[in-house]
């Protein structure tokens, strides 16, 4: 009930995208045998979600108008819905959920509030361990949620820092280096945007009583659960296709289950490829998921001809270091392209020296 009264007052009218989805979901599994749920409900959502963003860029780009943001927020809710509805259709596939006879608590799991505003990805096992769990200690929940809170607010307040810095005076100067910077530092500014929205998002969800788990052996409560990933650990990765199993956690997880794990031909760009469908198949998208995946394979090449030579500690911590600031100057590239959306991104990209960083990425493929 809580999640259908958030979306009709926060995306109104657009609200139904969800509910009709929803509906589906519900026809789908009283009506098709759990070995074909999957492919009917991944193929129908992708064409159904499919059909939302390109009505979006025919507005954006054919109509030159502003859509409205109740719909882009709808779109949103409805990629989260997504995950969770073809995380579950894949479930009842492998067994892993047997009973199909009430369907209620499939409804409840589409719709449950806390996913509507931003995730992370619960698995439908995991949800309902987490309404039949008996609530933790109040002091452990306080503590837990004061932390994140303050965690949130720390995030929020470094990337006030950064934009104030990106509208200074100091990027004035025309110079390679400050050129490359000022992208860098713009790119750094929309990731802390994300983590700070997935923080408060963690946060929500334990707030309602989930990503609480109980340790066996220990008998300690962890809070992490539901978790997309640490800053500190994801900005510290010293290699692009490390950081890319990092960012947005649930959602790699995901893709993995969804994608990866069931293409033989080209696992990798068919993942990236259908992350490019998923987040809206804009142009500035379309080359970033294509910069990543191509920066992506390069490592695992590059990592396996350089790994043999690295015999002492000083290679080792140079391969380390030179490796990290690759990854973060690609990895700019990439937040740029898929942030910007449009054409305008790739003409930022390609009108700065940082454009050198994919196309070496791209040659190191094409030589190992």
């Amino acid at each position: 009930m809580g999640g259908f009264m958030l979306a009709i007052a926060t995306m109104g009218p657009y609200s139904s995208l969800l509910f009709l989805s929803a509906i589906k979901l519900l026809l789908l599994i009283h009506y098709i045998h759990p070995m074909h749920l999957h492919r009917w409900i991944l193929g129908l959502q992708m064409f159904w979600q499919t059909c939302w963003h390109l009505y979006v860029q025919y507005q954006i780009y054919w109509l030159q108008e502003a859509p409205d943001s109740r719909l882009i927020l709808a779109i949103s809710a409805l990629m989260l819905m997504t995950q969770r509805i073809s995380s579950l259709s894949l479930d009842f596939q492998e067994g892993t959920i047997s009973n199909q006879s009430i369907l209620i608590p499939f409804l409840t799991y589409s719709l449950y509030f806390p996913a509507l505003l931003g995730g992370p990805l619960c698995s439908f096992n995991a949800f309902v361990q987490s309404v039949e769990r008996q609530h933790t200690s109040m002091s452990s929940y306080l503590g837990n949620l004061t932390s994140k809170i303050s965690q949130v607010i720390v995030l929020v307040w470094i990337k006030q820092l950064f934009s104030e810095l990106l509208k200074s005076a100091t990027f004035n100067i025309d110079s390679v280096c400050l050129d490359v910077l000022w992208i860098w530092i713009f790119s750094l500014t929309l990731r802390l945007n994300y983590y700070a929205h997935w923080k408060m998002s963690e946060c929500v969800n334990n707030a309602a009583g989930f990503g609480v788990y109980l340790h066996k052996h220990s008998g300690q409560t962890s809070w992490d659960g539901l978790s997309d990933g640490s800053v500190l650990v994801t900005e510290a990765s010293s290699r692009p296709s490390v950081f890319a199993r990092k960012w947005n956690q649930t959602t790699v997880d995901w893709l993995r289950k969804i994608v990866f794990n069931r293409t033989s031909r080209s696992p990798l760009f068919m993942t990236f490829g259908f992350s490019a469908l998923w987040h809206g198949l804009h142009p500035g998208q379309i080359l970033g998921f294509l910069i990543w995946a191509v920066t992506v394979q390069a490592d695992y090449k590059l990592h396996r001809f350089l790994h043999p030579k690295l015999n002492s500690l000083w290679r080792k911590r140079l391969y380390v270091c030179v490796n990290w600031a690759f990854t973060q100057l690609t990895v700019a590239c990439v937040v740029v392209c898929v942030e910007l959306q449009s054409l305008a991104s790739v003409k930022l990209l390609w009108s700065s020296c940082i454009a050198v960083f994919p196309l070496l990425s791209a040659l190191i493929l094409i030589i190992l």
